[in-house]
């Protein structure tokens, strides 16, 4: 069901898109407007990761590293049927993590050193389960593409005081109206397709790394600590929260229409449904990966 909605919200993001170009220049302005989106995602495709990771400050994690994190990642991915994506490091004391990469075989997970100082093993074992699950739904590709939707749509909708043509076809109250609007529900949609795919990243995590309490216990942590501290490079990039594990920007009580992320305490308790009840009894016997041959954060 998950797919399905991904697919009328992606469909409905289309179909605003087009529709402005209409507004803007007719038939032509449309397909103008195709284009220049076509060779925005294209460039996004190819290079999307390794701007978000830029924009983040991330650091490349050699396997042997000192956390074992590497040895970690590359266990859960094979319990996953995934190759081993890379694994990279943020120096920021916000607990949070994030995945990127267009596809399995282009892939890279990227982790706080907030996070690994604050979770259990366990935890962050869960954490990157659900990373993982991102990744082998193809999410990352998923909401590349939306983000460069609805920074074209913003565009759009800015150039429309400078076309006489938008005016002719909706008038000055619908421009005024379609500057406001469209940008607004283009952030709709991709917020929505966002809180859509974590459901379903919780659900795959959980079976990744084989206990839904991992996962449940470390939301509960993140969720203690994230709001609290402040993230200066997702605050600098906002287009950017909808791909980390929590809302690097604010916490909020319920699944409303402007999250990124569904309600913590939502998420929690589907997984604890899976795992059936707070004691989080797993499908089958869960394992993490051992530790790197050096000391990290877990003891």
């Amino acid at each position: 069901m998950g797919y399905v909605k991904t697919a009328l919200l992606m469909a409905a993001m289309t179909a605003l898109f087009m529709g402005i170009g209409y507004l803007l220049g007719g038939g032509g302005g449309a397909l103008v407007a195709l284009v220049v989106a076509g060779g925005m995602n294209v460039f996004s495709w190819w290079n999307s990761d390794k701007m978000v990771l830029r924009m983040h400050n991330a650091h490349f994690l050699a396997p042997g590293d000192r956390y074992g994190l590497n040895e970690m990642v590359a266990g859960l991915a094979r319990q996953g049927g995934l190759p081993s994506p890379a694994v990279y490091l943020i120096e920021e004391a916000q607990p949070n993590a994030f995945a990127t990469g267009r596809s399995p075989d282009n892939a890279a997970v990227a982790v706080t050193s907030g996070l690994l100082a604050r979770l259990s093993r366990e935890e962050v074992a869960g954490v990157v389960a659900h990373e993982l699950a991102h990744i082998r739904n193809r999410d990352t590709a998923i909401m590349t593409v939306t983000a460069t939707f609805a920074g074209a749509i913003s565009m759009l909708a800015n150039f429309a005081l400078f076309f006489g043509g938008s005016r002719e076809r909706a008038g000055i109250v619908g421009t005024i109206a379609l500057m406001i609007l469209a940008p607004l529900a283009a952030t709709l949609v991709q917020m929505a397709i966002s809180r859509s795919r974590e459901y379903e990243a919780d659900r795959i995590g959980a079976e990744i790394c084989g206990n839904p309490e991992w996962l449940a216990s470390a939301l509960e942590g993140l969720q203690r600590s994230a709001p609290r501290i402040n993230n200066a490079a997702a605050e600098r990039n906002p287009a950017t929260a909808h791909m980390f594990i929590i809302n690097p920007l604010h916490g909020g009580k319920m699944d409303n229409l402007f999250a990124t992320h569904p309600a913590t305490e939502n998420r929690v308790a589907a997984l604890r449904a899976m795992g059936g009840g707070a004691a989080g009894r797993p499908a089958r016997r869960p394992s993490v990966p051992p530790a790197g041959p050096r000391s990290g954060p877990w003891g």
